[in-house]
C-alpha cells in the first residue's frame, strides 16, 4: 500500500469516525429531549386527569403527526418535529370555549372540560408540567450527589508538576496540599494561607527570582519545601511549573442528600434566572450580548455532544439542568408559554378576562415570535460552531 493510499485511509476513518460520533451525538440529544418533553407532558396529563379533564391527545413532537393510536378516549400521536410535545385537553383551546360552553348542557358532561374546572385546579394543571422538570432535576442532582460531585474547597491541590521545573526540583509530588505560602516582602516576613489557585498564582507572580517556602500536607504529614520561580518561564508552564485546583469529588450521606440536593437545584434556578434578567436588560438598553450566550437545539446538542466525552454522569448533569431550564422557560409569563396561559387565569381572577379569541389571538403571536427567535437562534448556532 502506498504513501497516498495509507492517508486517504486515515482521512477515510476520520470521516467514518466524525459522522459516528455525530450521529450519536443526535441520538442521545433527541433521546434526552424526549425524555424531558415526555416528563413535563406527563404533569399536565397526569394532574389534568386527576381533575377529571378529557385529554384528546398526548403529542410527542409537534405536529404534522405521522401517526398515532387512540386508548381510552386519548390519541397518544408520534409527530414529525422531535423538538416539543404536547397535551390537548378538551376545552383548552379558547377557539372552542364559546361553542362548548353553549353546546354542553349536563353539568356532568361540563366536568370533563378544561374550562368548567376553578381556577386553582386550572392554575394546578398549568404549572404540573414545570414542577415535573423541576422534580426531575432536583432527583437526577440527589443520584449524582449519591456518587459524589466535584465540587469548589478551601484546600488547594497540586494536579500536576512540570519535569525539570523548580516545584518538581524541590519535590513537590501530584496530590500535595499548599497549606502555607511564606514568602519576605521588604524584609518582613509574610504567611498566606491560599483557599485558591489563583492566590497561590498571584503569590508566586510578585515574589519570582526569589525564595518563596511552601508548607504542604502530604499523607497527613507536613512539609517544608523551598524553591524560587522562575522569572522568565517556558510558555504555558508558569513560573513553578505547577498545575493547581481546588476541586475534590465530595460524597454526600444519605441523610443530607434531599436538601442538598434541592439547595443545588434552587441555587441553579436563580443564576439561570438572574442570567436571563441580565441578558434582557442588556438586549433593552442596547448592550453587547456575546453569540454563545444564548444557544436553541443546534447548541444544546454540541453540549450534550461535549458532554459526552466525559461520561454518563456527566450527560445525566446536563439532562439535570436542561430539565430545570425547561421548567424556568416555561414558567415566564410569555403568551404561549405555561406561564403565559397561568397569567390569563390570574387576570380572570382580578375580573379582567380576555375574550376567547383575543386570548388565542395573543398566544398565537407568541408562538409565533417564538418559533422566529428560534429560528434565529438555531442559525446563530450553526454560524458558530462553522466558524469554530
Amino acid at each position: 500500500m502506498t504513501g497516498l493510499e495509507i492517508a486517504k485511509n486515515r482521512n477515510y476513518c476520520k470521516c467514518n469516525s466524525y459522522i459516528v460520533i455525530m450521529l450519536l451525538t443526535i441520538t442521545v440529544f433527541i433521546l434526552i429531549l424526549s425524555i424531558l418533553v415526555f416528563v413535563h407532558e406527563l404533569g399536565h396529563f397526569t394532574v389534568a386527569r386527576l381533575f377529571g379533564v378529557h385529554v384528546e391527545e398526548f403529542g410527542f413532537g409537534l405536529p404534522p403527526r405521522l401517526f398515532g393510536k387512540k386508548i381510552h378516549g386519548t390519541i397518544y400521536s408520534v409527530n414529525a418535529l422531535p423538538i416539543g410535545g404536547f397535551v390537548k385537553l378538551a376545552g383548552e383551546d379558547a377557539e372552542d370555549i364559546d361553542r362548548e360552553k353553549h353546546g354542553v348542557k349536563s353539568k356532568e358532561s361540563r366536568s370533563h372540560y378544561f374550562w368548567a374546572k376553578s381556577k386553582k385546579e386550572r392554575i394546578a394543571i398549568l404549572l404540573a408540567g414545570v414542577t415535573m422538570n423541576f422534580v426531575l432535576a432536583i432527583g437526577i442532582t440527589g443520584f449524582l450527589l449519591s456518587r459524589g460531585i466535584i465540587e469548589p474547597t478551601d484546600r488547594v491541590r497540586v494536579e500536576k508538576v512540570v519535569l525539570e521545573s523548580p516545584a518538581e526540583k524541590a519535590g513537590l509530588l501530584k496530590g500535595d496540599v499548599i497549606k502555607i505560602i511564606t514568602v519576605t516582602t521588604n524584609g518582613k516576613k509574610e504567611e498566606i494561607r491560599p483557599t485558591k489557585p489563583k492566590k497561590v498564582v498571584g503569590t508566586v507572580n510578585m515574589h519570582k527570582g526569589q525564595t518563596v517556602v511552601f508548607t504542604i500536607e502530604r499523607s497527613g504529614k507536613m512539609l517544608t519545601l523551598s524553591m524560587i520561580p522562575r522569572v522568565n518561564p517556558p510558555a504555558g508552564q508558569g513560573a513553578l511549573g505547577l498545575l493547581l485546583n481546588n476541586y475534590e469529588r465530595h460524597v454526600y450521606p444519605l441523610r443530607e442528600i434531599p436538601w442538598k440536593s434541592v439547595e443545588v437545584t434552587f441555587q441553579r434556578a436563580y443564576q439561570m434566572l438572574w442570567s436571563m434578567g441580565d441578558l434582557l436588560v442588556r438586549l433593552v438598553t442596547g448592550k453587547t450580548v456575546k453569540s454563545e450566550e444564548v444557544s436553541g437545539p443546534v447548541g444544546i446538542a454540541k453540549v450534550v455532544g461535549d458532554s459526552m466525552k466525559y461520561g454518563w454522569e456527566a450527560v445525566l448533569e446536563i439532562v439535570s439542568i436542561l430539565s430545570l431550564n425547561l421548567a424556568i422557560l416555561n414558567v415566564l409569563p410569555f403568551p404561549a408559554l405555561d406561564g403565559g396561559r397561568i397569567l390569563f387565569v390570574i387576570l380572570e381572577k382580578l375580573g379582567k378576562k380576555a375574550r376567547p379569541q383575543l386570548e388565542r389571538m395573543i398566544h398565537q403571536i407568541g408562538m409565533m415570535f417564538l418559533l422566529g427567535l428560534l429560528l434565529l437562534i438555531t442559525v446563530n448556532d450553526i454560524l458558530r460552531i462553522v466558524r469554530g
